[in-house]
């Protein structure tokens, strides 16, 4: 079984793992803001408990994205600066792959629709078939950036993810839904195969995914938008 570490740092949660053969490490809390500053002694606390030196590894793998601007820049320079050191290759793993593969775990469901919460009226969502597509899900699309309203669960899929909560009804109401966040113990599941399709890349070579290319509303664009709420729905004409 490969020496592996994996860290996620793409939502408000901080999750990170190590594995050494049958011994598993972990630790999740908070991130956000955090994760910058508490990654790397994290990390390092896990390999001491697991008696592992960052050059003894297989590989590092990191949740590429989508999701927090900030937090796919902490988790992929952190990522390359390790490799850097270390030698080590690097595995990056899709965030809405690690929400399936944990709604896969924890709840059995084997076909699933992952989204996460991308703020401004936004989600990140992809599909991904268990049963079609293996050990890997089959991703059925590319990750996009949608409306809560836009999303569609075909019927027998299951809704994972983090974004329930914020959008309530809006999201595929009629759906099974499973509260799920992508986590470091789900990608050192996912990470046996992902090694086997040749998913690695050299330090130099590891991008976060973004998706969406902006992260906030311009000052006209707020102005606007607070406008719009203020006058409330359109009228019907009555003439």
């Amino acid at each position: 079984m490969p020496r592996l570490l994996a860290f996620d740092t793409s939502t408000e949660h901080l999750s990170v793992a190590v594995r050494h053969g049958e011994r598993l490490f972990t630790h999740s809390g908070a991130g956000g803001a955090q994760a910058s500053s508490t990654l790397i002694p994290l990390i390092l606390q896990l390999l001491a408990e697991a008696g592992l030196e960052l050059a003894a590894l297989d590989a590092i793998a990191f949740g590429r994205g989508p999701g927090s601007f900030t937090g796919l820049r902490t988790a992929c320079s952190v990522a390359q600066g390790l490799a850097f050191g270390a030698g080590v290759p690097l595995l990056p793993v899709d965030t809405l792959l690690a929400v399936a593969e944990e709604a896969r775990h924890a709840f059995g469901a084997r076909q699933v629709v992952a989204v996460l919460d991308a703020r401004m009226d936004q989600l990140y969502a992809a599909r991904y078939d268990f049963d079609g597509g293996g050990a890997l899900g089959g991703a059925d699309s590319e990750p996009l950036l949608l409306a809560p309203e836009a999303l569609e669960v075909p019927a027998g899929w299951s809704l994972a993810g983090n974004a329930f909560a914020a959008y309530g009804p809006r999201l595929a109401p009629a759906a099974t839904r499973h509260e799920v966040l992508p986590t470091a113990t789900a990608m050192l599941r996912l990470a046996p195969a992902l090694l086997a399709a040749g998913r690695t890349v050299d330090a130099a070579h590891a991008w976060p995914l973004y998706v969406r290319d902006k992260v906030a509303q311009t000052t006209d664009e707020r102005a606007a938008i607070k406008a719009a709420a203020l006058a409330g729905p359109p009228v019907a004409n009555q003439s």
